[in-house]
C-alpha cells in the first residue's frame, strides 16, 4: 500500500499535473486575497476561500482523470489486481495520494492569514475551520472525480464527464429554485433523479433488469408519497437539493458555524464514492 502511494505521489510532481493543479488553485487565491484583504482592506481571509468553489470545475477534472482510467487504457491495472493488497487498499493509497497533491497549496494557502495578522486582526478560528471544510469539500468531490475515472478506460471522457457533474454539483441548488418550486415540478424532478440512479446502478451492475427494478420501486415509492401528501411536494426538490449540496454546507463554515454534520457529510461522501469505486475495480476484475 505504502509503494502505490510513493508511486501515485511521484507520478504527479514528476509530469505536470500535480503543479498545474497547484498553481491554477494559488493563482485565484492569491487574486482574491489582493481583491478583499488588500485592496479592500478586510481582515476576513474566509471570504477567499469561500470565492473558490466555482475551480473546482476545472482542477478536479484535471486532476482525477487519469487516476484509474490511465490504468485500464495502458493495461496495467491487471498489476494491481496481482498485488499483495486488496482492492480497498489500492483505492484508499491512490486517494492518499490525490489528497496530499491538493494538500500542498492548501497549506500555502494557510500561510496567508498568519501574515495578515501583521497588519490588522484577523479571526483565526474561522479561518482554520474554513480551511478545514475547503479541504474536506475537495476531498469529496476528488472522490466523486475517482469514481467517475474508474467507470471508463479513456481520460478525456473521465474529464468531460467529472466537468459535468462538477458543474452540475455547482449550479443544482440554483438550479432546482427554477425548475421545481411546484408541488409537480418538484414530482417530475424527483422522477428524472430516479431515472438517472437507475442508469448508474444498471451500469455498475451491468444487469438492465437490476437498474430497472430499482428504478421502477423508486417511482413508484415517489408517485405513491406524492398521492398521499401531495403539499409536502411543494418546494421539496429545492429542500433536498440545498441539504446535499456539497457547496451550501461549505458556506456555513464561512458563516463562522463550525457545522459538525458538514464535516460528517463530506467524510460520508468520500466513504461512499471511495466503496464504488472499489466495487467498479471488483466488477472489472471479475468480468
Amino acid at each position: 500500500m505504502k509503494a502505490v502511494f510513493k508511486h501515485e505521489v511521484s507520478s504527479y510532481f514528476t509530469g505536470l499535473t500535480g503543479y498545474v493543479f497547484g498553481a491554477f488553485l494559488l493563482l485565484f487565491t492569491g487574486i482574491y486575497c489582493m481583491v478583499y484583504n488588500i485592496s479592500g482592506g478586510l481582515t476576513n481571509y474566509e471570504y477567499v476561500p469561500a470565492s473558490l468553489p466555482f475551480i473546482f470545475i476545472i482542477i478536479i477534472p484535471i486532476l482525477t482523470m487519469r487516476v484509474i482510467s490511465e490504468e485500464k487504457k495502458q493495461k496495467t491495472d491487471q498489476l494491481l489486481y496481482s498485488l499483495p493488497l486488496s482492492m480497498t487498499q489500492v483505492v484508499i493509497a491512490k486517494y492518499m495520494a490525490l489528497m496530499v497533491v491538493f494538500l500542498v497549496p492548501v497549506a500555502i494557502m494557510c500561510i496567508y492569514p498568519l501574515i495578515l495578522t501583521a497588519f490588522g486582526h484577523v479571526y483565526l478560528p474561522v479561518v482554520f475551520g474554513t480551511m478545514l471544510a475547503f479541504y474536506l469539500m475537495g476531498g469529496a468531490l476528488i472522490a466523486i472525480g475517482m469514481f467517475v475515472s474508474s467507470l471508463t478506460d479513456n481520460q478525456a471522457v473521465a474529464a468531460g464527464i467529472n466537468f459535468v457533474i462538477m458543474l452540475v454539483i455547482y449550479f443544482i441548488t440554483d438550479l432546482s429554485e427554477y425548475a421545481a418550486t411546484t408541488a409537480v415540478g418538484s414530482l417530475l424532478a424527483l422522477i428524472i433523479v430516479a431515472i438517472l440512479f437507475s442508469v448508474l446502478v444498471g451500469f455498475m451492475t451491468k444487469s438492465v433488469f437490476s437498474g430497472f427494478t430499482v428504478g421502477v420501486v423508486l417511482e413508484a415509492a415517489i408517485v405513491a408519497f406524492f398521492t398521499i401528501r401531495r403539499s409536502s411536494f411543494e418546494g421539496l426538490f429545492p429542500s433536498i437539493m440545498n441539504k446535499l449540496s456539497i457547496f451550501e454546507r461549505f458556506y456555513t463554515f464561512v458563516q463562522g458555524v463550525f457545522d459538525i454534520t458538514g464535516i460528517v457529510y463530506f467524510l460520508s461522501i468520500i466513504g461512499v464514492c471511495l466503496f464504488l469505486t472499489v466495487q467498479s475495480l471488483e466488477k472489472r476484475r471479475w468480468s
